[in-house]
């Protein structure tokens, strides 16, 4: 499964529409965020996934964790929301 990685500058509608076809398909999304920015559109995105699919009706949960990302020659911590049907 791939990780959807979020930026501050992702656009949190789209980012959750994206969450939203990878847990129809996959039953499970995984989403990757460094910085507060990013988190900030990674939770407001999977908010509103939750919504898109409620009205299907699946009741979807998120569960957070911290996680180590090398990018390039440096360790960063990243959070990770894993997104899956309850």
């Amino acid at each position: 499964m791939d990780v959807l990685k979020v930026s501050a500058k992702s656009r949190s509608t789209a980012v959750a529409g994206a969450i939203a076809g990878v847990i129809r398909e996959s039953n499970r999304a995984e989403v990757q965020a460094i910085g507060a920015g990013a988190v900030n559109q990674a939770v407001k995105a999977a908010a509103i996934a939750r919504g898109y699919l409620a009205e299907e009706g699946i009741d979807a949960i998120c569960i957070p964790s911290f996680t180590e990302v090398t990018i390039g020659d440096q360790e960063r911590t990243a959070v990770k929301l894993v997104i899956e049907p309850r």
